[in-house]
């Protein structure tokens, strides 16, 4: 080999080495800011915001090469409560840091929550209004399908690893909806308690998770035969979940008690409590498992929980409202 063969293959090398080293970022919903936060991570900044177009977005996804992000634009109300219905979702260019598209609904939906199919690529987000999941193509910002959920207030959306299972927390009728996102249609509905909110898939995808809102207690329902197989009980009523890569623990954020709870998924009870800011929404853990972050709706900060000690690492000044949580991993 020539030297300057060598020397090319040493800056090759090296510039990979970068590439796959730069930083992967946090992107969160601002909802009373109506922007999109964009947070350094590592240095626990929020470093930039991008307005919105509308009024407001709850939740945001990160497309998986972490270059764009999708926000839809639910509306400035809670679930099931009066106010503006929203009608489109915000595509946001992350390093450009502007809008730059639109998925237009062409009539009132309440869009929320924003899935990616793990296997083939394409965009799930529940439209609240039309009781449905609505499936559409990210490159060409088309709506190509939906799938019914046979409930109301289809809130949340957790989609298995082969993508071929998805699965909404109905929040006022008290349920889940089992969807078959092949064949696009509705193959079960479970009845959960009077109310449940947001909803989470163990990391085999064996268990579903959602928190019942009239008792403190998690439900946890057994994918295989889609019934309630136990209940854990919690503080107060959780609210957000989120299982850690290793498939050893699901954090649960406790609104009432501005905790997260830590769940030990071998034993089924709560084995660590960590006070955080108040009103904790949604958790997201980070890709490698070190670092659990919990949104803190009235305190606008994120907090980030080390799951070596289940202590709070660091607490991540946000915008107002902060809710909805995304990993947009490195280029």
């Amino acid at each position: 080999m020539s030297r300057s063969v060598f020397f090319l293959m040493l800056l090759l090398g090296a510039a990979i080495a970068q590439a796959a080293s730069a930083p992967a970022l946090l992107v969160v919903a601002n909802k009373a800011d109506q922007s999109l936060g964009i947070v350094d991570p590592w240095s626990g900044r929020q470093v930039a915001t991008i307005a919105e177009d509308g009024v407001t977005g709850h939740e945001v996804i990160a497309s998986p090469d972490g270059r764009f992000a999708y926000v839809p634009i639910y509306g400035n109300s809670g679930v099931g409560k009066p106010g503006t219905d929203g009608q489109k979702v915000d595509v946001i260019d992350i390093e450009a840091r502007k809008i730059i598209g639109t998925i237009d609904f062409g009539h009132a939906v309440r869009p929320h929550c924003p899935r990616f199919g793990p296997q083939n690529g394409l965009l799930y987000i529940t439209t609240e209004l039309d009781n449905t999941v609505s499936i559409i193509d990210p490159h060409t910002l088309k709506i190509i399908g939906t799938v019914l959920t046979g409930q109301h207030e289809s809130h949340m959306l957790a989609i298995t690893r082969d993508g071929r299972r998805g699965y909404t927390a109905n929040v006022g009728p008290g349920t889940v909806s089992v969807l078959d996102l092949e064949a696009r249609k509705t193959i079960a509905v479970i009845p959960v308690s009077g109310q449940t909110q947001r909803i989470s898939l163990s990391v085999d995808d064996r268990l579903a998770f959602t928190a019942d809102q009239t008792k403190p207690q998690l439900a946890v329902i057994d994918t295989a035969t889609n019934k309630v197989k136990t209940w854990v009980p919690l503080p107060a009523p959780g609210y957000g979940t989120a299982p850690t890569p290793d498939g050893r623990w699901l954090v649960v954020a406790v609104q009432k008690t501005n905790q997260a709870a830590v769940v030990d998924l071998r034993t089924m009870q709560v084995a660590h409590t960590i006070d955080v800011p108040s009103v904790p929404q949604e958790v997201l853990v980070r890709p490698d498992g070190k670092i659990a972050y919990v949104s803190c709706d009235a305190s606008h900060k994120i907090a980030a929980i080390d799951t070596a000690t289940w202590k709070v690492d660091k607490l991540i000044d946000a915008g107002k409202g902060t809710d909805g949580l995304a990993w947009a991993m490195a280029r």
